[in-house]
């Protein structure tokens, strides 16, 4: 990987890429440099295992627990990555990133770690929690509404007119790299799994991981998750190119994205062999199934990957299935509201 998001727009230059931008401008080594730069400042998350839950699918189930990574997600993985990149001038002018709450704070948390300042395009719907960290880490919060803004092109208006550095929550190879190194650290600590489920949003996770996951356990099957309402990459590997769906409506906001990455669907098309889909219903079973069985909180977005496998979405059924759990922010009346 060459190039380095050194100005003001130089993350956003591949997400107007007409067509596909190039597969191999992220490669299983940047996932490598990445998590040399990110060793000793994100966390390398627990991997979780339950005789319960292999007994109930007919698995062994090893779960990445993203959820105790700094921010509560693996946004901080990519965030820092990126971030820290920038040259001195740069961070000196400060970062702009729109996202509905996970890379808000990851972005946030890094500029603050590295001496920058965060400006953040949040919807007016995110929910309280995630703004009031993202505040908490020091950043400047713009709101919009999610079914009539265009946070991508408020954002680009941000940079230009400040002189931000923009920070796209998943289509920059630098933020892919980053999020590779989940994938990287769970099969370091399992050995070759027969298979990956990972949850997908705008696929910087699934593309990062699939970049490290092919590298590391070569045949390992790479099934992407998404919620019923916001199929946008299913959708997009059937048509053979991106496409754009309205604005999904489900629980899992950190997956409610109107279309793949140009750069994220160009890996992902390459190297991911399905998508499954999961109802609301199915996510927060799972995430009910997750704090009273394995004892840990995820937010709707960090379930899915469970959600499908509880749901049975998952055949044939390998032997080996590693599950990255991307996150646990959600707050004490949320979880309540979604699961009482």
């Amino acid at each position: 990987m060459t190039q380095s998001p050194t100005g003001p727009t130089g993350p956003a230059d591949h997400a107007g890429r007409p067509g596909g931008a190039a597969p191999d401008l992220v490669t299983f080594d940047d996932v490598r440099d990445a998590a040399r730069r990110l060793a000793g400042v994100a966390h390398r998350t627990p991997v979780l295992r339950s005789r319960t839950l292999d007994a109930l699918v007919g698995a062994e189930v090893h779960l990445k627990c993203e959820n105790f990574q700094r921010v509560g997600a693996f946004k901080f993985r990519g965030a820092y990555n990126a971030v820290s990149r920038l040259t001195a001038e740069q961070l000196a002018r400060g970062v702009v990133a729109h996202s509905s709450g996970n890379h808000a704070q990851a972005v946030a948390l890094a500029a603050r770690e590295l001496g920058s300042h965060a400006v953040i395009v949040m919807p007016e719907d995110t929910p309280a929690s995630k703004a009031e960290a993202t505040a908490g880490y020091g950043a400047e919060i713009v709101r919009y509404d999610r079914y009539t803004g265009d946070r991508a092109a408020i954002s680009r208006r941000l940079s230009e007119e400040r002189g931000l550095a923009l920070i796209p929550p998943y289509d920059h190879p630098h933020v892919i790299a980053g999020q590779g190194t989940a994938a990287l650290e769970l099969i370091e600590e399992t050995g070759p799994l027969d298979a990956l489920l990972v949850p997908v949003g705008g696929g910087g996770l699934m593309a990062g991981s699939a970049l490290a996951a092919t590298a590391l356990a070569p045949g390992i099957r790479l099934i992407g998750v998404e919620p019923e309402a916001g199929d946008d990459t299913r959708r997009s590997l059937a048509a053979g190119h991106p496409v754009t769906i309205p604005v999904p409506r489900t629980i899992a906001d950190g997956q409610a994205v109107e279309s793949p990455g140009v750069l994220t669907f160009a890996v992902n098309r390459r190297l991911i062999d399905s998508v499954v889909l999961v109802g609301d219903d199915e996510i927060r079973g799972a995430m009910k199934f997750a704090f009273e069985r394995l004892k840990i909180v995820t937010e709707p977005s960090g379930a899915s990957g469970l959600a499908a496998l509880l749901a049975g979405r998952i055949d044939p059924l390998p032997p080996r299935i590693g599950v990255i759990v991307s996150g646990g922010n959600i707050g004490l009346s949320r979880f309540v509201e979604l699961l009482g």
